[in-house]
């Protein structure tokens, strides 16, 4: 069973964090979309429990019960997740993220060193170019749009935006009527809390990461759906030509969530690379 807990962030912060306490083989710090409530999803905890992965998870600020931090970058969840790490007196870990989790994933293995052995992100956005091709691909792009003039303008934007179900394939919704029920159910969980995590989140990820993908030196897995129409496959083929030690998983006919499939698989990517 799931034990959930708050881990002090500091700055009188906190950390709603979700633990397994399972498995001996790997440790894996999972970081969610957006949006999501950092609650672990079943077939992340039934595909970790089969290879003895202990699985943690957690909200990023103002999402699922963690304090808000308004002005965060993507760099500050490396601080957040050694916090926790410390916490439960874990060492070493692999870190894995889909979507809006992925840039957070990296942001651990750029800067924490050997501490995270192995990374992989599904469906993850690139760094903001500012340039107008970063938008190429995707069925609505103007959450992220309004995110480059800053926090007030796009939490503006979410006061009447609603979601464009055409950013989704078929894959994608028949992914969410079955497997990945629980992720459905967990984003509008979130959504209902409010928009603050979304619009911080979005705001990071048009702005200055806070490090340079470059510099990771731990093994790097992508995974991405060649029809992703949420975050095109053009930002995974930009971060995997960027890391080092990067690779990329294109599987052609999978969408934005139906992608998340191949995480067993990945799971078992990241116990070799560690």
């Amino acid at each position: 069973m799931t034990a959930a807990r708050d881990v002090a962030a500091g700055d009188g912060r906190t950390l709603r964090v979700y633990d397994s306490g399972e498995g001996d083989a790997l440790t894996v710090v999972w970081h969610h979309g957006s949006p999501q409530t950092g609650a672990p999803l079943e077939p992340l905890l039934e595909a970790a429990a089969r290879r003895g992965i202990r699985l943690v998870s957690y909200g990023r600020p103002s999402y699922g019960g963690s304090t808000p931090a308004p002005g965060r970058d993507v760099a500050a969840a490396a601080h957040d997740v050694a916090r926790i790490a410390d916490a439960l007196g874990i060492e070493r870990f692999a870190t894995m993220g889909a979507s809006g989790g992925g840039p957070h994933a990296l942001a651990c293995a750029a800067l924490l060193g050997e501490r995270v052995t192995a990374v992989a992100c599904f469906a993850s956005l690139a760094p903001y170019t500012g340039e107008d091709e970063w938008f190429a691909g995707m069925v609505a792009p103007g959450a992220l749009r309004a995110a480059r003039d800053g926090r007030a303008a796009r939490a503006r934007f979410a006061e009447d935006d609603e979601f464009d179900e055409q950013s989704f394939t078929a894959a994608d919704w028949a992914a969410l009527a079955a497997t990945w029920r629980s992720l459905g159910q967990d984003a509008m969980r979130a959504g209902e809390a409010g928009p603050d995590g979304l619009v911080d989140d979005d705001v990071a990820f048009v702005a200055p990461w806070g490090f340079d993908v470059a510099e990771i030196t731990a093994p790097v897995l992508f995974v991405h759906g060649g029809e992703d129409r949420v975050v095109p496959p053009a930002h995974a083929e930009s971060l995997v030509r960027r890391c080092p030690r990067g690779e990329l998983w294109l599987r052609p006919r999978d969408g934005h969530v139906s992608v998340l499939d191949a995480c067993p698989v990945t799971m078992d990517w990241l116990l070799a690379a560690s």
